[in-house]
């Protein structure tokens, strides 16, 4: 197994969205401080009124378990994004088994970028830590560590690292204990008595010599999550990057869970008026946070806030099962999806705008096609019918007749078929076709083209052509 740590260690305030400069603190001490504020010199540890000393204008807020759980949650359905088997490590940090997906990504350095890339853009201050004990993993991350040379990373690790009491780091850098190799070096008897048995323990699991197993983060069955903003947003654009987070999230445990949506909807939250809620639609099936996200940013941009904006939720609307798709042998691309067009093109022009073609029950050409929601109906071909060409001309056009024979470009058209009688429209009053009386062909020019024509009380017309 090969266990991947993802330390966020900037979560309370990034993923609450705090405003800069800002802080988490419990106990009147720093619990972790945005970027703004450590680069005052803000420090985990830190007392309050030490911090407050060096940066006057900090932002203090208590820190809010609760909160930070479901931010966590939030991140492990983003995760599904990579694997599927998630686990919880409280209060800061995600454990992923990797090894069964890393030929899915071509490899770790590929997984580690997308991984990087996703937190980036979500704004998110990460380090990561690899090695074949979920322990080992997390420890790791306090050097941002991956390497194949995991036990000799693990070793030069600070003490620090095993978030024991401040009177047992004391005995130990009392004793010239600084590091995790000088620990390992002790019988663990000797460790056990003078710190107890769970750090000996601890030290086994770690190492991989006693068992360590993981609870796995169960992905809920619906998907519905909040985000609360730092500020009042006043232009729907703007919204984006906030939505960027759920929708990430939304990807993922859509990628767990095996599912794919046509449709989702983002709430926005206001203070004085009731929510607006802002359907999310898409062509075909998905899971692609790509795609997602490309469908928001076109709304977002279309959109006119009818007030400031507090809140965002997010919430799936009939998840269906998707199965996965085919990696291609030798690395094409799927030049034939149109489905993130035609949401492109449904966001910027309205839904009645896109649509698709469908055969409908009429003998007449004109009026054998209806417009339908794209996609169209997937309807099994009429394959006794006879051959219909794909494209008509938009008005028949006029055909001379030289000895009886209908002629195109100057010369003779050559008939394969016998005539077809479409008679039929009495009942219809549109002037454009209504009751018509026609006899069809399939003609070919000098050239070898197929026409589509048709006769009536008015001489020889060319109706369609064939590809």
């Amino acid at each position: 197994m090969q266990w991947l740590a993802i330390h966020f260690f900037r979560l309370p305030v990034e993923v609450l969205a705090l405003p800069a400069p800002a802080a988490a603190i419990a106990q009147q001490r720093i619990v972790a401080a945005d970027a703004a504020a450590a680069e005052a010199g803000i420090r985990p540890g830190q007392r309050l009124a030490d911090a407050l000393a060096l940066l006057p204008g900090l932002r203090p807020h208590e820190r809010q378990a609760e909160r930070e759980l479901a931010a966590l949650e939030s991140l492990a359905c983003w995760a599904g994004n990579f694997t599927p088997t998630v686990s919880l490590a409280p209060p800061d940090t995600l454990l992923l088994e990797i090894g069964g997906c890393l030929q899915l990504f071509g490899g770790l350095t590929p997984l580690l970028g997308k991984i990087r890339d996703g937190a980036e853009s979500q704004g998110l201050s990460l380090r990561l830590g690899l090695a074949p004990t979920p322990l080992a993993a997390r420890w790791l991350t306090h050097a941002d560590s991956i390497t194949e040379h995991w036990q000799a990373a693990l070793a030069t690790l600070p003490v620090e690292v095993l978030g024991l009491n401040d009177a047992a780091e004391r005995r130990l850098h009392a004793l010239g204990l600084r590091t995790l190799a000088q620990l390992f070096a002790l019988p663990g008897a000797t460790v056990g008595h003078r710190f107890g048995k769970a750090l000996p323990l601890q030290l086994a699991r770690a190492r991989g010599e006693l068992p360590d197993p993981q609870p796995p983060f169960a992905f809920p069955e619906r998907f519905v999550q909040r985000l609360e903003l730092p500020a009042k947003v006043e232009v729907a654009d703007h919204l984006l990057f906030a939505a960027r987070r759920l929708l990430m999230a939304l990807a993922g445990w859509l990628q767990a869970r095996m599912l794919g949506i046509t449709t989702c909807t983002l709430v926005l939250d206001h203070e004085d008026i009731p929510a607006t809620h802002l359907p999310l639609g898409f062509a075909s099936p998905t899971r692609d946070a790509e795609r997602l996200i490309r469908v928001a940013r076109e709304q977002l941009e279309r959109h006119r806030l009818a007030a400031p904006v507090t809140e965002l939720h997010l919430q799936a609307d009939a998840p269906q099962a998707m199965a996965g798709s085919s990696v291609a042998l030798f690395g094409q691309h799927d030049a034939g999806n149109i489905a993130p067009v035609i949401e492109r093109l449904r966001a910027r022009l309205g839904d009645a705008a896109v649509h698709g073609l469908a055969a409908h029950d009429d003998h007449r050409p004109e009026c054998a096609t209806r417009a339908v929601p794209w996609p169209e109906p997937k309807d099994a071909p009429d394959t006794a019918s006879p051959p219909r060409p794909l494209w008509l001309q938009a008005q028949p056009q006029s055909l001379h007749e030289v000895a009886g024979r209908p002629t195109y470009a100057g010369a003779a058209l050559n008939l394969l078929t016998r005539a077809e009688r479409l008679e039929s429209g009495w009942w219809d009053q549109d002037e454009a076709t209504g009751d018509l009386r026609r006899d069809y062909f399939v003609a070919t020019t000098a050239q070898g083209a197929w026409l589509w024509i048709y006769r009536d009380a008015q001489g020889w017309w060319l109706h369609g052509q064939f590809a």
